[in-house]
């Protein structure tokens, strides 16, 4: 068996972005459609324009329903949030939280709360998360700017002198603003805006400032349909649709490509817009056929069989496996929102699930460059460790571990903040946020894009990594010389490499 070489070990360090990260084995060769959501999966919104894009419509609808207009000095800061955050909707604070609820940082407005200070609101350093009436989790790429948003009313409430603070919100005359008013306030601006049509039409008058326009979205899309079925489920409606997709993959006039007129709908088995989901996963919708010529619905419910080029609107994923004639595990479906897309259709389905986390690839950048701060925690875990390892219940004093508890804190918040100002997505120090562990029970696969599927043929055995239980990483791995190797040619991986490097066999 060879050494990896320096140089193959840079060549992977710059190859990492465009891997595709496996949490369970899965086989593409058993593959047979691919399911596509469009927002954030094959339309890429550039980043931050759009999220400030965003935050603009949302704070000048408050504004026009009676809010401070000093809140208009405030501009969208890509510094600040970060995905799966949740807003406590009865002290105002935006918290990151691990699986359980534990509390890993804590924001008042701008202000992050040191632990004394967070345990005034959570005295056991904890969130029951479940409680959707009071928590809300923030885990879509559309919340960045809702986040913001939160934080930036917090902070100008608090430091307008005209309102006077309470524990649940501010006081003004006779006018109580409370945290929870606020949320209803900011999440009724965000239906105005999507329900009106508005963000989506100052993206369309502006497509190349606010859409990724990537070349390689087409061969994707025709190197899969070669091989399998295709299908798009969105919720966007069919004009919005119709626009979005002509322009990533409708040949522009006057290109040299062999077949410039190629309609965008070629490319899928099946289209569906308006799917509403998670409803989609669920009863679903009636399902409607769309006149591709007026955009408008046809009368009635669609029963027929698959008709290719027609595009239709609403039903169900029960629907899609019906007209397509698959089933289960043999649908791969690609999209972004951790629950709409991936844990409805996995838990709902059984299909096998692809999420694409746009965020990742800065959070790949950010670790790959601060990996010596982790290495420098995990030592200090062990040092940790190390203290308690002979001690029995004789002992009847604990060491001191202050200083080390102290300089853990100190790694662990320089670290936060080189991801931003609520630090990375999918951890805070050693331990994972609770969008990481979704991620890593619902999603099959993850990428930062799902043009990733590019780097890897359409027979390719993606193998998860094997995961010791704590139980057993105790006992010693026998000598690699013990293993016969005469019939087998398969290439072996030290099980402390990561998934990234296993997936490359």
């Amino acid at each position: 068996m060879g050494s990896v070489t320096g140089e193959e070990t840079r060549k992977d360090q710059k190859d990492h972005r465009h891997r595709v990260l496996v949490n369970r084995s899965l086989t593409l060769e058993n593959i047979k459609c691919y399911g596509f959501d469009m927002d954030y999966t094959l339309a890429v919104y550039k980043s931050p324009e759009y999220e400030a894009l965003g935050f603009e419509l949302l704070r000048d609808r408050l504004v026009s329903i009676g809010y401070p207009h000093e809140l208009l000095r405030y501009n969208y800061d890509p510094s600040f949030p970060t995905r799966g955050l949740v807003y406590d909707t009865t002290y105002g604070n935006l918290v990151k939280v691990d699986t359980h609820g534990n509390i890993l940082v804590c924001c008042h407005g701008f202000k992050h709360l040191r632990g004394d200070e967070a345990s005034v609101f959570y005295p056991n350093g904890f969130i029951q998360r479940d409680n959707t009436d009071r928590f809300y989790i923030l885990n879509t790429m559309f919340n960045l700017s809702e986040s913001y948003l939160y934080a930036c009313l917090v902070d100008f409430f608090t430091m307008c002198s005209r309102y006077k603070n309470f524990e649940t919100g501010f006081q003004h005359g006779d006018l109580f603003m409370s945290y929870r008013s606020m949320f209803q306030d900011v999440r009724d601006a965000m239906d105005y805006v999507h329900d009106t049509g508005s963000l989506k039409e100052r993206t369309l008058k502006d497509l190349d400032k606010y859409v990724v326009k990537d070349p390689r979205i087409p061969v994707l899309l025709s190197r899969i349909k070669e091989e399998a079925k295709v299908f798009l489920a969105t919720n966007s409606d069919y004009a919005y649709t119709e626009a979005i997709m002509k322009y990533l993959l409708e040949t522009p006039q006057g290109s040299k490509a062999t077949n410039p007129k190629q309609s965008w709908r070629s490319f899928f088995d099946l289209v569906v817009v308006d799917t509403k989901k998670p409803l989609f996963f669920a009863e679903g919708t009636v399902l409607r056929q769309v006149d591709t010529h007026t955009g408008k619905l046809r009368i009635g419910t669609y029963t027929g069989d698959l008709q290719h080029g027609t595009v239709y609107s609403g039903g169900s994923s029960d629907i899609v496996c019906d007209l397509l004639d698959v089933r289960g595990k043999q649908i791969l479906y690609v999209g972004d929102h951790i629950f709409g897309d991936i844990l409805k259709s996995k838990k709902r389905q059984g299909w096998m699930t692809f999420l694409v986390v746009p965020d990742l690839a800065k959070e790949l950048q950010v670790w790959t460059d601060k990996i010596h701060m982790f290495e420098e925690l995990k030592n200090l875990d062990i040092f940790l460790a190390d203290l308690y390892r002979h001690l029995d219940s004789s002992n009847r004093e604990s060491p001191d571990i202050t200083s080390i508890k102290r300089k853990m804190k100190t790694v662990t918040f320089g670290m936060e903040m080189c991801y931003g100002k609520m630090g990375s997505l999918l951890r805070c120090g050693s331990t994972k946020t609770l969008f990481a562990s979704q991620l890593l029970r619902y999603a099959d696969l993850y990428a930062a894009s799902c043009l990733n599927l590019l780097n890897y043929p359409f027979s390719y055995l993606f193998r998860a990594p094997p995961i010791l239980m704590p139980h057993e990483s105790f006992v010693e791995s026998p000598p690699l010389d013990c293993f016969d190797f005469s019939v087998t040619n398969h290439v072996l991986r030290k099980p402390q490499q990561d998934a990234a490097t296993v997936n490359k066999i």
